[in-house]
């Protein structure tokens, strides 16, 4: 019997073409899959939708590169609410189901973390950009499904542009819960910083920098991964969050970001198939398995 398989989706399931992109995912793959090996247990990799995998002889299930879930939502829960029937999931179905969707923020508010200002108009609703900023008095705005990963359906907003791009809003409202943020500048000066924190301690960071012109952070948009040595008080508030979730999470990711006066906010928590970059700390995969070794 496997003792932890690691998950990925089809396209970076053995693929043919390995551009320096899926390399990087490759490497992370490796580094775990040596990491778990060496505390003795058996690893295996497939693709979440592998129709002819037997979910019942593993162990446990590890949430990597699951990528392409938020395009594919309806399919992927489905499979979801199946597979944890069979296996373990990790991290936990409790904890996927609450961070799926991004009204978790409220309640890691409610938790005393401090996090982007954030209004949810859910599915229906008629209320208005302008309403949404008026109400708020924010002038530059962003909007983002509730569901979504990688930038999906996120739109930065002027002022000046609101009017106009009302119709975008009342589309995306017809199909999706939204969050409507204001707009922080500093993310397009100081970037959006990334905290690992594997069995609740804090490993490693790197920032994010987008392209000139740009306030998308990832590297789907030429945004640009950089060293990043965070202060103590970023190492404490990354991991008071993961303390104030639910329940502890094995392995994850904060997302900060700054106002002007270097106040810390939390953009997102990243707990279901985050980019971890334990290729820029190999060891750090270790503290994953002796983790997850712990709770098999």
């Amino acid at each position: 019997m496997t003792d932890i398989t690691l998950l990925t989706c089809r396209a970076y399931y053995k693929p043919d073409n390995v551009t320096p992109y899926i390399q990087n995912i490759l490497l992370e793959q490796e580094l775990l899959k040596s990491a778990f090996e060496s505390q003795g247990l058996k690893v295996d990799i497939t693709y979440w939708d592998n129709p002819s995998y037997e979910w019942q002889q593993t162990k446990s299930v590890l949430f990597r590169t699951v990528w392409d879930y938020f395009e594919r939502f309806d399919e992927f829960w489905d499979w979801l609410e199946q597979v944890k029937t069979k296996t373990k999931l990790i991290n936990s179905y409790e904890l996927i189901k609450w961070n799926i969707d991004k009204h978790y923020l409220r309640d890691l508010k409610n938790n005393g973390i401090q996090v982007v200002p954030t209004y949810f108009a859910d599915r229906g609703n008629n209320i208005s950009l302008q309403e949404i900023a008026n109400l708020n008095d924010w002038k530059h705005i962003v909007i983002k499904p509730a569901i979504s990963a990688s930038a999906f359906n996120t739109y930065k907003i002027t002022n000046d542009e609101i009017e106009q791009k009302e119709q975008l809003f009342d589309e995306l409202l017809q199909t999706h819960d939204m969050l409507v943020q204001p707009f922080f500048p500093t993310i397009s000066e100081l970037g959006e910083a990334s905290l690992m924190v594997f069995g609740g301690k804090f490993t490693h960071a790197i920032l994010k920098k987008a392209k000139a012109g740009d306030f998308r952070v990832q590297d789907d948009f030429g945004g640009t991964v950089h060293n990043y040595n965070p202060t103590q008080e970023e190492i404490k508030f990354a991991e008071k969050v993961f303390q104030s979730c639910t329940s502890l999470p094995i392995y994850g990711r904060v997302d900060i970001v700054w106002d002007s006066n270097k106040h810390i906010y939390l953009s997102e928590l990243e707990i279901i198939e985050p980019e971890l970059w334990i290729r820029n700390r190999p060891e750090s995969a270790n503290k994953i398995a002796e983790a997850v070794n712990k709770i098999l």
